[in-house]
This record gives structure tokens, C-alpha cells and sequence, in this order.
């Protein structure tokens, strides 16, 4: 079958070479954020640079405001955004890290009881003739990788918080020297949370692997399968980073959207708003960590599922380290590859214009995608044999490194249209939006009928894209195939992250303008970075559902493997009762989550109602807001209401493979999937393309836009409502979709050796 071209010395290398620069990579781009400075004193003549640097003065005298003023404003409005952000996560983190605590305790007890605790060498799953690595030592290594995995997805969540907390206002204040200043900040700032997530993802999987091949030895089988629990880990961590952040944030937008914006006619983040803090906390704890957790559990998930088919294939019994870590080596490529697209946003081309903000991103997108590809083909090219077999549903599957190729590649480019599908619907640029700006002229019901229809609508072609991604990759390569092809979606993710966290930081840098009573024109640059913020972070949650409904499809297939299922027939009870109840579950959890948003939403706008009627000169802006009041509001609801739909996730699984056995679980994952990713896309477009519908009319900028304007006017009033609608389908409900349908299907590989032997009580009762 012949030999990869790369040695295993040089992969030993690669690998943290290219996570070390990332690491190094985003670091200096923080390094150029941090000189924009929020002091308000002047720097001496000696230090100032001639050429219009970073080291400049910052702000210029515009218009009658006083510049220390502004600045001083924009550093107070910023030091209490983090300040909030960083204590509601730390709050989180507290029952979080209970629920970790726990639910390590639950893995270790259940893998450790599959051969009672036993200390002696089993026979291997797939090689009875070979002796393997004990179940007690299985469940001692998933425990510890799955804690790797949860502490690693908080820690990248709470940095991308940070990094996002500290860019707001310095973007803003960049907005003073024009739109270009404040995109490249902006972006900068994105992919400084881009890189460190990517790399520091690779770094600890890389790491823990060569940890853990210390005691497992040859036994690739064993290794790989407690590697696992990394994706498990990552993936629950971020099923409360999204569910939580995501209620936080609607709760307090939906608050200051309803009473100031409709019932006050003020603006969107005006600093008599009481609930204006809370809002621009919540961006940051929704939008930014749990953003960053959910796609960094859909990259651990993903190469978790690619490592576990591959030890149990020719990579794994060969022990051909540099094949085995393909899955590492497409993600070693792509650090490289978006290191080199940042620049062309950053250094390369330069954004002069507010309609060039939207064409600069994606051609982010085009270039990262272009590249990339050519990067796979050269790592398909050295790290794999030429042939070699696959394993696939019980028989070795004989595959070339071209046909590997393709699959990579095909997951890629099939993100791509995902990507552009869902800007096309969720752009006001574009009809879709425009169509539901202008259905606003007859009020909030007709509004709401064409966002519907337009989330519907855009299921369509990302559905057909991941149906060819699976009908090749799983005709080429089985399921390890889907696996490498899920990784080929997510192989840009620095990229995809930098983009994505751009959105709520621009989103934040106009709230500051506005608090900090910026000029008009100001408010029009930020409001412009906004804009194009919302449309690639509905890009974002593309790439997460297109990823996540690969993903989970291959971590099924290994979970149907490793439970010895020789095939799940949905014509048998057992099969079918499972595909029905999984269907419904992303129903059951989307009604929770929204339930709760508007819970929490309600006890928002009560709060901000009183505040009006009870605080003597808050409309007239001589008083101040109590601020602290909405942030605790919001804190105390997502901390209340995380719990229940998280519990119906992690404990789904689990009930079903003990009580009812592996086939009903099959089929349970299967419904879930189906189901799960349909709404997911519909709900997170219809969600982007109401809130654009919003903007669109806010902006003014055609003729068609005038006249449905301007704020205040009942079409306004309308899209508002539409908006706030939206805001809990497309920042709680529709994100968290995906990791429901990953989480399940990650869950059920871990404990799928206990499922195996002790499953199904009820059916061996009855």
C-alpha cells in the first residue's frame, strides 16, 4: 500500500509548529489593537509618529465635542461591559463547573462498570485475537480527556470574551478616523480570538494524544476511543455557553428593544435606556464565548470522529503515525492558510468606503477557500499512502489519497455555499430582506409571515449542499470520509471565527457611540460595521449547523460501529419509536429555550417600564439608569434557565441507551439530526433577515428604504417587532440546535461500550 511521503518525525513537528504560530500570530495582532489608546492624555511630540500611525493621537477635535470627554465616556462604557461580561462568566463557570465535576464522576463510573471495574486486558473491539488496554483504563483516560476538552472550551470562550471586551470602544474611537480605521481594528480584534481557538484546540488535542500513547501504547483501538472524550467535553461546556449567553443576551435586547425603541422612540443603545448595559453584555457573552465554545466543540468532535474510524483502519493497525494525524495536519494547513487570507484584510487592501465593508469579508471567505484547497491537496499529497483501507460498517474499504482529497475538499467548498446562501438570505443587500423591509408597510403580522417564509426557504439549497457532501465523501471514504469532510468545513475556522466575533464587536462599537454621544456621522460608520456584522454572523451559525449536521452523522457511524450494530433498520419497532422521539426534540428544546428568553424578557421590560415611570428626569437625560439592576436580571435568568434544556441534551442519551438500548438510541440520533438541522437553518436566517429588515429601513440608504422610514414610522415600528422576534431564533434557539445534535451523537460514542453490554433494561424485562 506504500508509505506516506512526510515522516513521523516531521509530523511530531508540524503539528505544534503551526499551533505555536497562530498562537504567535494572534498575539500580534492584539499587540496592534492595544495602541489605539483609551487614555485621554496626549502623547509627547517625540513619540507621536509623523506618518498617521497607531501611536497618533486618537482623537481629533470634531464638530463641539470635547475629545478627554469622549474618551474618558468610551473607557468608563467599556470598563462596565467587561466588568459585567467577565462576572456573569465567571458565575456561570461556578455551576458549570458542578455540572463538570459530575458528569466526569458519571463517565468514569459507567465506562469503568462495562467489564466491572476489571484491571485485566480485554480483547480488542474490532481484533478479538489481540489483546487490548483494560475498560477501567478507558474509563480513567475519557474522564480526563473529556475534562481537557470542557476546561479548554471555557477557557476559549472567556479569552474570546475578554479580547472582544477590550476591542469595543477602540473601534469606535477608530470610527473618528474613518470606516477603514474601525473595520480593520474590528477585524483584527475578530481574529485574535480566531487564531488562539484554533490553535489552542489543535495544541491540546496534539498534546494529549502523545500523553496518552505513553500508556496505551499499540493499543490505537483504546487510545483513540478515550480521545474522544474531548469532544464531549468541549460540546457539553458549550451547550451552556449558548444557551446561557444566548437567554442573557435576548433577554436584555428583546427588554431595551420593546420599551425604548417602541414604546420611547429612543434609540437603540441610548444611555437613558436602563437596559443598554445588559444588551452590550450579552453580545459578548452570547455572541463572542459562546460562539467560540460551540465551534471549537464542533472541531474537537469532528477529528475525534475522523481519529476514532482511522485507528481502527489500516492508519491505526499499520500504526502509521503521520496518516493518523491527517486530521491534525488539514488543521495544521489551515492555521497557515487563514494567516495568510488575514492579511489581505489587514495589510493588503484597505477599506475605504461603507459598501466595501461587506465584499472585504467575503472575499475572506473566497480567498481562505481557494487557498485552502490547494493546501489539502498538498497535505492528501505527503501525510497519506498512496492506498489504504478504510474501516466501514464491519469490512475494510480500500481508498486512494485523492479520493481522501476530495472528500476534504468537498466539505470545504460545500461550507462555502452554505456561507453564501445564508448571506444571500440574510443580507439586506439582497431581495429575501428587502421583501420582508417592505411587507412591513402593512404591519407586524405581514412582516412575520415573510420572515417565515424566507427562514423556510433558505433550508433548501444548504440541505441539497450537505446531501452531495455525504452522498461523495461517504461513496469515496465511508465514514471516515464525512468525518475528514466535516473537518474540511471547519478547516478555516480561524477565519470563520474572526469573521463571526467581527459582528458583535462592531455591534458593541456602535452601542458605545451611541452611549457616549458621538456625532451622527459616527454612528452611521459604526451602524455600516453593524450592518455587515450581522450577515457574516449568520454565516457563522451556517458554517456551525453545515458542520455540525457532518459531524454528527460520523460520530453516529462510530457509534453504530463500536455498539456492534450491524444495521439500523427503521422499519423495526425499536429503530423507529427512537427516530420519532429524536424528530421531536429539537422541537422540545427550541420551546424551552424561547420560553425562557421571553421569561426573562419579560421581568426586562417590567424592570425598564418602571425605571421610566418612577426615575424623576430619566427621559430627559438629567438622571442616570440603574444599569446594575437589568445586568442582574439577565445574570439571574440564563444562570435559572440554562439548566433544564441542558439536562434534556446530556440526559437524553443516557436514558434511552440504558433503558431502551443502542438500536432505539440509533434511532433517537438519527430523528435528531434530521429534524435538528432543518430548524436550526430556518430559525437563525429568519432570525438575521428580520433584524436586517430592521436596519435596512434604519439606514435609509435607497430610495426603496426611505420610503418605509424613518425610525419611529409604523413600517419601523413593525420590523422592530419582527426583530425582536427573531432575536431569541437566531441567537438562543437556532445556534444551540447544532450542539444538541452533536452533543447527542459525541455522548452516545463515549458510553457506547456500557450501552453494548448493559443496555436496553426495559426490553430485557419485558
Amino acid at each position: 500500500m506504500g508509505a506516506a511521503i512526510l515522516s513521523g518525525l516531521l509530523t511530531e513537528i508540524l503539528i505544534p509548529v503551526a499551533a505555536v504560530i497562530g498562537i504567535a500570530f494572534s498575539l500580534i495582532q492584539w499587540v496592534i489593537v492595544s495602541r489605539v489608546k483609551l487614555s485621554p492624555e496626549r502623547p509627547s511630540a517625540n513619540n507621536s509618529s509623523k506618518n498617521g500611525g497607531y501611536t497618533d493621537y486618537l482623537i481629533e477635535e470634531e464638530e463641539s465635542l470635547n475629545d478627554h470627554n469622549v474618551v474618558m465616556k468610551c473607557a468608563e462604557i467599556q470598563s462596565a461591559i467587561s466588568e459585567g461580561a467577565t462576572s456573569f462568566l465567571f458565575t456561570e463557570y461556578q455551576y458549570v463547573g458542578v455540572f463538570m465535576i459530575a458528569f466526569a464522576i458519571l463517565v468514569f463510573l459507567f465506562l469503568g462498570s462495562v467489564e466491572g471495574f476489571s484491571t485485566k486486558s480485554q480483547p480488542c473491539t474490532y481484533s478479538k485475537d489481540k489483546m487490548c488496554k483494560p475498560a477501567l483504563a478507558n474509563a480513567i483516560f475519557s474522564t480526563v480527556s473529556f475534562l481537557l476538552g470542557a476546561i479548554t472550551s471555557l477557557v476559549s470562550g472567556f479569552l474570546g470574551m475578554k479580547i472582544a471586551t477590550y476591542a469595543n470602544a477602540r473601534t469606535t474611537l477608530e470610527a473618528r478616523k474613518g470606516v477603514g480605521k474601525a473595520f480593520i481594528t474590528a477585524f483584527r480584534s475578530g481574529a485574535v480570538m480566531g487564531f488562539l481557538l484554533a490553535a489552542n484546540g489543535l495544541l491540546v488535542l496534539y498534546i494529549a494524544i502523545n500523553l496518552f500513547k505513553l500508556y496505551y501504547g499499540d493499543d490505537w483501538e483504546g487510545l483513540f476511543e478515550a480521545i474522544t472524550g474531548y469532544g464531549l467535553g468541549g460540546s457539553s461546556m458549550a451547550l451552556f455557553g449558548r444557551v446561557g449567553g444566548g437567554i442573557y443576551t435576548k433577554a436584555a435586547d428583546v427588554g431595551a428593544d420593546l420599551v425604548g425603541k417602541v414604546e420611547r422612540n429612543i434609540p437603540e443603545d441610548d444611555p437613558r435606556n436602563p437596559a443598554v448595559i445588559a444588551d452590550n453584555v450579552g453580545d459578548n457573552v452570547g455572541d463572542i464565548a459562546g460562539m467560540g465554545s460551540d465551534l471549537f466543540g464542533s472541531y474537537a468532535e469532528s477529528s475525534c470522529a475522523a481519529l476514532v474510524v482511522a485507528s481502527i483502519s489500516s492508519f491505526g493497525i499499520n500504526h502509521d503515525f503521520t496518516a493518523m494525524c491527517y486530521p491534525l495536519l488539514i488543521s495544521s494547513a489551515g492555521i497557515i492558510v487563514c494567516l495568510i487570507t488575514t492579511l489581505f484584510a489587514t495589510d493588503f487592501f484597505e477599506v475605504k468606503a461603507v459598501n466595501e465593508i461587506e465584499p472585504a469579508l467575503k472575499k475572506q471567505l473566497i480567498i481562505s477557500t481557494a487557498l485552502m484547497t490547494a493546501g489539502i491537496a498538498l497535505v492528501s499529497w505527503i501525510a497519506l499512502p498512496s492506498s489504504f483501507t478504510i474501516f466501514n460498517f464491519g469490512v475494510q474499504k480500500s481508498v486512494k489519497n485523492w479520493e481522501l482529497f476530495f472528500c476534504v475538499a468537498i466539505g470545504l467548498w460545500a461550507g462555502l455555499v452554505i456561507g453564501f446562501v445564508t448571506e444571500y438570505y440574510t443580507s439586506n443587500a439582497y431581495s429575501p430582506v428587502q421583501d420582508v423591509a417592505d411587507s412591513c408597510r402593512t404591519g407586524a403580522a405581514t412582516n412575520v409571515i415573510f420572515g417565515l417564509a424566507l427562514g423556510y426557504k433558505s433550508v433548501i439549497i444548504p440541505i441539497f449542499a450537505i446531501a452531495v457532501s455525504i452522498f461523495v465523501s461517504f461513496s469515496l471514504a465511508g465514514m471516515y470520509g464525512i468525518a475528514v469532510a466535516a473537518l474540511g468545513m471547519l478547516s478555516t475556522i480561524a477565519t470563520g471565527l474572526a469573521i463571526d466575533a467581527y459582528g458583535p464587536i462592531s455591534d458593541n462599537a456602535g452601542g458605545i457611540a451611541e452611549m457616549a454621544g458621538m456625532s451622527h456621522r459616527i454612528r452611521e460608520r459604526t451602524d455600516a460595521l453593524d450592518a455587515a456584522g450581522n450577515t457574516t454572523a449568520a454565516i457563522g451559525k451556517g458554517f456551525a449547523i453545515g458542520s455540525a449536521a457532518l459531524v454528527s452523522l460520523a460520530l453516529f457511524g462510530a457509534f453504530v460501529s463500536r455498539a456492534e450494530i450491524s444495521t439500523v433498520d427503521v422499519l423495526t419497532p425499536k429503530v423507529f419509536i427512537g427516530l420519532i422521539v429524536g424528530a421531536m426534540l429539537p422541537y422540545w428544546f427550541s420551546a424551552m429555550t424561547m420560553k425562557s428568553v421571553g421569561s426573562a424578557a419579560l421581568k426586562m421590560v417590567e424592570e425598564v417600564r418602571r425605571q421610566f415611570n418612577t426615575i424623576p428626569g430619566l427621559m430627559e437625560g438629567t438622571a442616570k439608569p440603574d444599569y446594575a439592576t437589568c445586568v442582574k436580571i439577565s445574570t439571574d435568568a440564563s444562570l435559572r434557565e440554562m439548566m433544564p434544556p441542558g439536562a434534556l441534551v446530556m440526559l437524553t442519551p443516557l436514558i434511552v441507551g440504558t433503558f431502551f438500548g443502542v438500536e432505539t438510541l440509533s434511532g433517537v440520533l438519527a430523528g435528531a439530526l434530521v429534524s435538528g438541522v432543518q430548524i436550526a437553518i430556518s430559525a437563525s436566517n429568519t432570525g438575521g433577515a428580520w433584524d436586517n429588515a430592521k436596519k435596512y429601513i434604519e439606514a435609509g440608504a435607497s430610495e426603496h428604504a426611505r420610503t418605509l422610514g424613518p425610525k419611529g414610522s409604523d413600517p419601523h415600528k413593525a420590523a422592530v417587532i419582527g426583530d425582536t422576534i427573531g432575536d431569541p431564533l437566531k441567537d438562543t434557539s437556532g445556534p444551540s440546535l447544532n450542539i444538541l445534535i452533536k452533543l447527542m451523537a459525541v455522548e452516545s460514542l463515549v458510553f457506547a461500550p456500557f450501552f453494548a453490554k448493559h443496555g436496553g433494561l426495559l426490553f430485557k424485562i419485558f
